[in-house]
């Protein structure tokens, strides 16, 4: 039974490589976004930036609201980032 279940799967190997690295993938980007340690990075990036005088405390306020609503899960109604671009 073993050897007919692989000839069968077999042309199925593919896919289930696809989906495995797609599952993969979807792992790795919300350990990303959900991480801890990334948005205390991304805080800590954005008062370099309004600390050096690249964007200013509003845009600050704003970027350090997303991530901090990001990490808690809240982010579904914030409008994209892309906007005005």
């Amino acid at each position: 039974m073993g050897l007919l279940t692989m000839i069968v799967g077999l042309p199925l190997a593919p896919l289930k490589g696809l989906i495995k690295l797609a599952e993969v993938l979807r792992d790795e980007a919300d350990r990303q976004l959900y991480d801890p340690a990334v948005a205390k990075r991304e805080l800590e990036e954005i008062e370099k930036a309004r600390d050096a005088g690249e964007i200013s405390e509003e845009e600050a306020e704003e970027a350090m609201e997303r991530v901090l609503l990001r990490i808690t899960g809240q982010a579904t109604d914030l409008p994209d980032d892309t906007e005005g671009r």
